[in-house]
């Protein structure tokens, strides 16, 4: 039997043994944990939506109407009225044919790769793509193959190497750790070159960018065709909870028929998915806060520049910071905190070894001068710490 108790404490001294900490109230920029308030710095909440009075009326019209929870998977007698018209306000939304409601994008990814790839598929994959598209070619039993990241060409070198097998090709949109956006368009040209299935994670860009914050998909793949398949959070940007896939009628009709993470798990909470429609049009008409946000983001990664900070190519509201050592980044962001700020410190095997650093993401709440106190204290704690985060040596 594995000593459970030696490997923890062997994680606790490579300073890599993870903390939940409790949120005494709602989610927002500034949260109280152990009754002291801090400046977040670590949500995915991009539009400031999940603590909005809008969406909590409706949640609480959701409850009213619908009750609390949906009692029976989606295939019984779980999926209600509620979930229907999400799905088709999400259809309609992204331009796609039909939606499916998953309980969650990590379920989401799984089900649909499961469902399109086995053991005679190939599966590739960006060498940075999130856990749970990863875990998702290695559960279906397809082989995975993974290309250098953002690499179109890498990918199609690699997809002539391997016959005219059934293929899927899985990509984030926007990579959460890096905060870049993968060449949709170019991946999309191989993909329909080899006649494969191609799987955008769109997590970290729906909502926040492309016309009407219908996501990375739809601001590189237009007029997507009936091979390319968009999955999305919706518990990100929309501030709700929840996940969706879009794509043509076939291939929905499929996932209710294949995917077992939407087959054998209870549907989720109608309210949610009543609260969500709301969540959806206010996400649709918020060009104001997407601009609000893209200005916060400029105005940080001017001031890091000036500061000599060593951001990654990122202009989403995902800004790494590189650190280079784990327990560096890890002592960096517990400097954070003594100044009641929050960022999280993102260590190995999440980021490759050497390459720890710590995860800012902006939320359109946040205001310029909350920005400029997170660069005071980034300053001033790289100073006092004597933390080496030059260019040169938190580059990987």
């Amino acid at each position: 039997m594995q000593d459970l108790g030696a490997a923890l404490k062997q994680r606790k001294q490579q300073r890599l043994y993870r903390s939940r900490q409790t949120l005494e109230g709602p989610q927002d920029v500034l949260v109280r944990i152990d009754g002291r308030e801090y400046l977040s710095f670590c949500s995915n909440d991009y539009l400031g939506l999940a603590n909005d009075s809008r969406l909590k009326a409706a949640f609480h019209e959701g409850v009213e109407r619908f009750g609390v929870g949906s009692g029976a998977a989606h295939l019984i007698t779980g999926h209600s009225y509620a979930h229907q018209a999400l799905e088709n306000d999400l259809a309609e939304f992204t331009g796609r044919p039909r939606a499916l409601l998953f309980s969650t994008g990590y379920m989401a990814n799984l089900g649909v790769i499961a469902a399109l790839a086995g053991r005679q598929s190939t599966v590739f994959q960006d060498r940075l793509n999130h856990a749970s598209l990863i875990d998702a070619a290695r559960l279906a039993g397809a082989r995975l193959m993974r290309y250098r990241h953002a690499d179109a060409r890498n990918l199609q070198d690699k997809i002539s190497r391997t016959g005219k097998n059934s293929s899927l090709i899985a990509t984030d949109a926007v990579f959460s750790m890096d905060g870049d956006c993968a060449p949709l368009a170019e991946l999309a040209r191989v993909a329909e070159q080899a006649g494969a299935w191609l799987l955008v994670d769109d997590a970290h860009g729906f909502g926040v960018l492309g016309e009407a914050g219908r996501g990375w998909f739809a601001e590189q793949l237009p007029a997507a065709s009936a091979a390319s398949i968009q999955m999305a959070t919706l518990g990100k940007a929309c501030g709700t909870f929840g996940a969706f896939v879009a794509g043509p009628e076939e291939l929905i009709e499929t996932l209710i028929q294949q995917a077992r993470t939407f087959i054998y798990t209870t549907a989720p909470p109608p309210a949610v998915a009543w609260a969500t429609r709301t969540a959806l049009q206010m996400v649709q008409e918020g060009d104001a806060l997407r601009e609000q946000l893209g200005g916060l983001v400029q105005r940080f990664r001017q001031g890091a520049a000036q500061l000599d900070l060593p951001l990654m190519p990122s202009t989403t509201p995902i800004q790494p910071l590189m650190v280079g050592e784990a327990g560096s980044a890890l002592q960096l962001s517990e400097a954070l905190r003594e100044q009641g700020i929050l960022v999280t410190a993102i260590r190995p095997p999440t980021v490759p070894e050497g390459a720890a650093r710590l995860r800012i993401t902006f939320s359109a709440r946040h205001r310029a001068t909350q920005v400029d106190r997170l660069l005071e204290s980034l300053a001033s704690c790289r100073r006092d710490l004597a933390i080496d985060t030059s260019p040169v040596a938190g580059s990987f």
